[in-house]
Parts: C-alpha cells; sequence; structure tokens
C-alpha cells in the first residue's frame, strides 16, 4: 500500500495539465498501449485513482545528487527521515561524505538507509581521472568495489560518458573494453555495473557520421557485464537534438525503443521531467516530475508491461538544480504514485 495521500489539489491540477499537454514520443510503445494516451492517464488517476498503479511497489528511488544542499547541511539522517515520510523505497548514492553535516562511516550510513525503510541499490562513481590517486574505477577499481559491498549495493556506476579516448568509433570501443573489465569485477562480488547516460551519447561518431555512438557502447560492451541506466531525460534531450545527421539527413529515434529492444539492460531509470522548449539547446527545460512534458505514464507502463519486467526494473526521480529540493522529492513522488492504468 502507498504511503502517499493523494488528497492534493496541486496534484489534481498538475494531472489535468498533464491531461492536456502530453508529448508523443514514439510509434513503437503507442503499437504496444493501444490508446492510452495523456489524456487517459490524467481522467484514469483523476477518477479516485483507481486501477493499478503504475508505478511498481517498491520499486521508487530517488537519486540524492538532488538533494545534495540538504545533505551537506542536514546529514543523511534527516533527509533519509523525509524520504520515508514521502514514500521512497530506495536510494542512489552521488557519494558518502555529507559535507559540513560532519563525517559518517559507510556501516552506520547503511544502518540509516535501513532504519528509514530506504535500500541503496546504486551509486555514481567517476569513470576516470588524471590523479592516479582519484576515486574512479579506472584509478581505484578495488576500492570502489570495496565500499559498493559495505553499502550492500547491488549496483555500481558511473554518470561519466565513454568519452575518455574521444569521440571515434575506436575511441567508444576502447572504452567499452574498459567497460567490460568493470562489469566482470563487479560480477564477481554480486554486483551489476552500469553506465548512465547524458545526451551526448547519442551524438554520431567524428569519424563516421552514420554511426551513432550510443550503437556502438551497446554493441560493443558484454550484455552480461555492462548494463545501463537511461536517464529519461537527457535521452529525449539526445533525441532533440541528434535526430538528424551532422549532413542534416534524418537519424530519427525513440529512446524507449532502445529499451523495449533489450529490457534486461537497463535495470535502472532516472525519472526527471523537462517542459518541451525549442529554444533551448536540449530541447527541454528541467522541472519536478510531473510538471513537465515527458509522458511518464507512457513510458513505464511500456515498460512494466513487458512480460516478466514489472518488478525488473528501479526507478529513481533526479532533478539536476531544484529550488527547493525537498519539495522536489515530495511532489515527483506524490505524482509518481498518483498515476493508475486504465481500468
Amino acid at each position: 500500500m502507498s504511503r502517499i495521500s493523494h488528497n492534493d489539489p496541486e496534484l489534481t491540477h498538475r494531472l489535468t495539465r498533464r491531461g492536456m499537454l502530453g508529448v508523443a514520443a514514439g510509434a513503437t510503445a503507442a503499437a504496444l498501449l493501444g490508446t492510452a494516451g495523456p489524456a487517459s492517464a490524467a481522467t484514469t488517476a483523476l477518477a479516485g485513482h483507481r486501477g493499478r498503479p503504475v508505478l511498481p511497489p517498491g520499486r521508487l528511488g530517488i537519486q540524492l545528487y538532488s538533494l545534495r544542499d540538504k545533505v551537506g547541511t542536514l546529514g543523511f539522517a534527516p533527509v533519509f527521515a523525509e524520504l520515508e515520510k514521502y514514500g521512497y523505497d530506495e536510494i542512489e548514492f552521488a557519494g558518502y561524505t555529507q559535507g559540513s553535516a560532519g563525517p559518517i562511516t559507510l556501516p552506520r550510513l547503511r544502518r540509516l538507509a535501513r532504519e528509514h525503510g530506504l535500500t541503496p541499490i546504486g551509486s555514481h562513481v567517476g569513470y576516470y581521472s588524471e590523479d592516479p590517486n582519484a576515486y574512479t574505477f579506472a584509478q581505484n577499481l578495488e576500492k570502489v568495489l570495496d565500499d559498493a559491498q559495505a553499502l550492500g549495493l547491488k549496483h555500481i556506476g558511473t554518470a561519466s560518458g565513454p568519452f575518455r579516448y574521444g569521440s571515434t568509433v575506436d575511441a567508444w570501443k576502447r572504452a567499452a573494453e574498459e567497460f567490460n573489465i568493470y562489469g566482470a569485477a563487479a560480477r564477481a562480488r554480486g554486483m551489476k555495473f552500469y553506465q548512465h547516460n547524458h545526451s551526448d551519447e547519442f551524438a554520431f561518431a567524428a569519424d563516421n557520421p552514420k554511426v551513432r555512438l550510443y550503437d556502438v557502447l551497446l554493441a560493443e560492451t558484454d550484455p552480461d557485464l555492462v548494463y545501463l541506466e537511461m536517464d529519461i531525460y537527457w535521452a529525449y534531450a539526445g533525441q532533440f537534438r541528434f535526430s538528424k545527421r551532422p549532413d542534416g539527413t534524418p537519424a530519427p529515434f525513440d529512446p524507449l525503443d532502445y529499451v523495449l529492444a533489450s529490457p534486461h539492460r537497463y535495470p535502472l531509470f532516472h525519472v526527471k521531467d523537462g517542459v518541451s522548449d525549442p529554444t533551448n539547446e536540449f530541447g527541454y527545460r528541467m522541472t519536478d516530475v510531473g510538471d513537465g512534458d515527458i509522458d511518464y505514464q507512457r513510458f513505464l507502463s511500456a515498460v512494466t508491461h513487458l512480460r516478466g519486467q514489472r518488478q525488473a526494473h528501479h526507478w529513481q526521480t533526479e532533478h539536476d538544480s531544484p529550488p527547493d529540493s525537498l519539495s522536489f522529492a515530495r511532489r515527483s513522488s506524490a505524482y509518481l504514485h498518483s498515476l493508475r492504468e486504465k481500468c
């Protein structure tokens, strides 16, 4: 049962707005879901919240980078207490320190999460650095994995793009080889290594404008060793930026199609929203989940309707720079918990 109250006039207003605005993002999911669209999502959610929740139970997390200001000033414990109240189940780390709030040990951090009903599910660590002592996969792989094990993480990954050696096909093949090494080391410890995208991963190779770099990453990494965390917002920003090749010829793609083609490769998602804005270089302006134009009714339903996939993924809300980080966490959780499938 959800820990979220739905008697919220503000949420009702947001759902109504979503019913009027929705954004189409591709034919594959439309065919899969039939005629269900943004209007039906809003109507269902407003009609007494009947129907099965779109969000799978126990699978809502948050990337703690969104709350870095509160973690830095208050510490993890007060932040975890708020997340528990908001109905979160999981957390994804972006560092294990509390800033000015004082030091904390990894065992204490793991206990704090458990005390507030939160499961640490993953963490972002740098890919590489010029500093040989840096806390990155390339420089300190065993230490990174030691800490992940101490926290009981099932996933350990990086939000760094595979650009270490450049933007050519061979450069990305070389990075993919290193990712395979990290993936094998993580698997030996019972974890999954993953890479989190931004929009540049969907650009075209510098030496072959017919090849999308993200496709190189998928093809050259072992699917049993390297997994992906799709940041949905940045994937749609990539769609906005790179649906044409450098010569102007069309190269359309739908981020959702990548997931539907290989759902097992995407154990984690970042649920981040944006208001459509073609004047912005990325095509969107970031906002709280439910206030933007990315159709999460459609996206979540498409993935969770796949056979055997309802509980196979973890959905982490995120906002890179929220004006009020706790308000973002609360409102985003309330919106996602409110979504219902058609009866």
